[in-house]
């Protein structure tokens, strides 16, 4: 997903179209996200402002919980959504949402994207990116485990709440990398992490909304997670634990369907999308990393946080051919 800290504010946005208003442009592009991205404090309404002021069109976003979700509504729709353009999917989704047949190559020029790995591709664009993390309340946990092995084998009675990987792009994440780190063994690892998992959520909001009540002093979030709170509640209370292997990463992406009822209106938001004008909102609405140039630096909470030193990322078609198998594998081990 993506971090989506200011989800925790915003109401839940209907998966509904609502009507236009009169006074709108005759051109509509209907974007489909995830519903934070459209809260009042996500990037969401900057985006739509900044656009349509060099569109002569309007935006609707339509909310749809999570990357995962987000996929399966358009496998629900089919060839009938009503969607231009799918903002919010991940790399870990890619091959399997190419594979429904419904998006078209993007036929966009992608040079100024900038993601580490230096992931590319003719369908989808990417818009952003973060490391996921552990992050914990420095107030309950002051030894937090500094790699995979000490999550995996650490106290059972220090807790974590993490997400479903069926329905979480988070919780897809946090399968991965487990997976990348163990390898053959990770049914082994998941039977030992269990242990010290206080509840699986269906999304990241959820996850989050328990840790920062206090409910678990640690939560499977991303390494810019403590720049919300950084910047928004000045201080430095939660942070990111960094492990010595490395960290997973999360490349979010958006993509055009190819029975897009605007489809040169989609190619043009696409383009959008990596210029400074959609960038921009990214760092302190999405709290995630730009993809591509913003108008000036980061924000100075963001040189504060975790640099990772090495990166995974599974590719997109190895996820798509043992998904299913691996998610069966966690469901084996979560469930004993």
């Amino acid at each position: 997903m993506r971090a989506k800290l200011l989800s925790l504010l915003a109401a839940a946005a209907a998966l509904s179209l609502p009507p236009l208003s009169a006074s709108a442009a005759d051109r509509t592009l209907t974007v489909y996200t995830y519903e934070s991205f459209i809260s009042e404090w996500g990037p969401g309404p900057k985006v739509k402002e900044a656009f349509e002021k060099t569109c002569d069109c309007s935006v609707r976003f339509v909310g749809i919980a999570d990357g995962v979700a987000l996929l399966s509504r358009l496998k629900l729709e089919g060839a009938s959504s009503r969607a231009d353009v799918v903002l919010g999917l991940d790399t870990n989704l890619v091959t399997e949402a190419r594979e429904t047949g419904l998006f078209d190559p993007h036929d966009i020029d992608t040079s100024a994207v900038t993601v580490p790995g230096g992931f590319t591709d003719d369908v989808f664009v990417p818009y952003d990116y973060g490391h996921f993390a552990v992050v914990y309340d420095t107030r309950t946990l002051s030894d937090p485990p500094t790699s995979m092995k000490e999550l995996v084998e650490g106290d059972p009675s220090r807790k974590i709440v993490i997400q479903d990987p069926r329905t979480s792009t988070p919780g897809l994440g946090l399968l991965l990398w487990v997976k990348a780190v163990y390898g053959d063994q990770a049914g082994e690892a998941w039977e030992k992490l269990r242990n010290r998992v206080l509840t699986v959520t269906p999304g990241w909001s959820e996850a989050y909304g328990l840790f920062t009540k206090g409910e678990v002093p640690m939560v499977f979030s991303y390494t810019t997670s403590p720049a919300y709170h950084m910047i928004a509640d000045h201080e430095d209370r939660y942070q990111a634990a960094a492990f010595s292997e490395g960290h997973y990463i999360q490349i979010e992406v958006a993509g055009l369907l190819k029975n897009a009822p605007e489809k040169e209106l989609a190619r043009d938001f696409l383009r959008f999308m990596i210029t400074p004008g959609f960038q921009d909102a990214i760092p302190e609405n999405n709290w995630m990393m730009p993809a591509a140039p913003t108008s000036g630096p980061l924000p100075e909470a963001f040189g504060r946080l975790v640099q990772p030193e090495k990166t995974f990322l599974t590719s997109p078609e190895e996820v798509a051919r043992n998904r299913k198998a691996w998610i069966d594998e966690w469901l084996a081990a979560m469930s004993r």
